[in-house]
């Protein structure tokens, strides 16, 4: 990575974090700070960049591992919300809310894989009796 593209990322993510803090303070309906919150600013820029940097089949690929990040997303939200309800320090909530965050992501991720690959072998299984049995049709 260059550092053109590293400002780059800067200024689009500064550009979107910022965007978001003035909705928060102009808006009059404070649900539209919580949505703007949760403004997927990374997740854009980063496909963006791996689009022009490496393509479309990279970025889609960017786009495709972010789905296993917004799942952790809202897992981060519900703790956040859940642990400030129930304990009343931000801080914690904040610091709960992230590492179940990261631990949610990996473990969807590596549950799609192996769920992936349950299917191949079910698939690949099925083609194989079919052939058995054309096989054995043919003799």
């Amino acid at each position: 990575m260059n550092t053109k593209d590293l400002l780059i990322r800067f200024l689009l993510g500064g550009a979107a974090v910022m965007l978001s803090y003035l909705v928060t303070v102009i808006s009059p309906w404070k649900i539209l700070a919580g949505i703007f919150a949760a403004f997927p600013a990374v997740m854009i820029t980063a496909v963006l960049m791996m689009g022009i940097v490496s393509g479309s089949k990279n970025a889609a690929k960017v786009a495709n591992g972010s789905v296993y990040g917004m799942i952790g997303g809202v897992v981060c939200v519900a703790t956040v919300w859940v642990t400030l309800t129930i304990s009343n320090n931000w801080l914690f909530s904040i610091f709960l809310g992230l590492v179940l965050w990261l631990v949610s992501s990996i473990a969807v991720s590596i549950a799609r894989e192996r769920m992936k690959n349950i299917h191949l072998k079910y698939v690949k299984n099925i083609v194989g009796q079919m052939r058995e049995v054309q096989i054995r049709h043919n003799k």
